[in-house]
């Protein structure tokens, strides 16, 4: 089949004379699978303007609490794609990363060992979370920065919900000088990623579902390692296995210790060390 209008992809790769070598080869790249996917579809003037719609209205649904495009990016396997690619480390002891979500909302207050990260009362079931930080070799990572947030059980954080205090559900720790941390909290609950904008539209248009499943997220951080996000999942969930973001991996899945109505979970995180 005659390739339509071929000159034209080669003349917008050659006006990027400017670009640095690795812009010249992302864009170049771009330019031409973007230009290959409206030839293959046999895009329509209408599915053009509606797709540059979407994507208006997807920046338009952007806020300081909200992020629609990483919601769009999770949803299509985008951001898991980009943490496989940056993650293809072969060293022994290292913990899978995730993706980040849309829901960090930066540094949070620091907090002592042991103390709890709520800042009202929930209903949901106390739970210690509680373990160590190492690097490949074993060896303890003192003084690790150790943040950490999830759902209220009303399946929002607290950017979510004006009824929720400011940082309900989050904090940050430091490791002790055997790596150790420990936090309490409650049970994480499974939650849908909003769906009242075009990333949900499109979940809808694919006949998905919008929920992930229970998760606490962790960013750490530590001089001279690199810095880990990932989430620990409960075992049992029922979303595990169609995650709206694709985000599970078997690896961070673990099953809490119940012990007198209270549970337990003890992960041990492995950093990598900076190349």
């Amino acid at each position: 089949m005659q390739t339509v209008f071929p000159e034209l992809t080669d003349d917008v790769i050659g006006r990027m004379k400017g670009a640095s070598p690795r812009m010249h080869e992302v864009m170049s790249l771009l330019i031409r699978h973007a230009h290959a996917f409206v030839r293959e579809a046999a895009l329509t003037q209408e599915e053009w303007r509606a797709g540059i719609d979407f994507l208006t209205r997807t920046g338009q649904m952007c806020s300081d609490s909200r992020q629609e495009f990483i919601l769009l990016s999770d949803i299509l396997g985008v951001s898991m794609l980009v943490d496989a690619v940056a993650h293809q480390s072969a060293d022994k002891g290292i913990t899978d990363s995730t993706v980040l979500g849309p829901f960090y909302a930066g540094p949070q207050r620091e907090l002592d060992q042991g103390e709890s990260i709520l800042l009202r009362e929930e209903d949901g079931e106390p739970l210690i979370m509680r373990g160590r930080v190492a690097d490949p070799g074993g060896n303890p990572v003192v003084g690790a920065k150790v943040e950490v947030w999830q759902t209220a059980t009303n399946q929002l954080y607290d950017v979510q919900d004006e009824n929720q205090p400011h940082g309900h559900l989050r904090a940050t720790f430091r490791t002790d000088e055997q790596g150790h941390y420990e936090f309490r909290t409650i049970l994480p609950v499974s939650y849908p990623i909003p769906d009242d904008g075009p990333a949900g539209q499109l979940l809808r248009a694919l006949g998905r579902h919008p929920f992930r499943p229970a998760h606490v997220h962790f960013m750490i951080s530590a001089p001279s390692h690199e810095t880990l996000v990932t989430h620990l999942f409960l075992k049992g969930d029922k979303y595990l296995d169609s995650d709206a973001v694709f985000g599970v991996k078997p690896s961070l899945v673990v099953q809490p210790e119940r012990r007198h109505g209270v549970s337990t979970i003890t992960y041990d995180f492995g950093l990598a060390r900076k190349r």
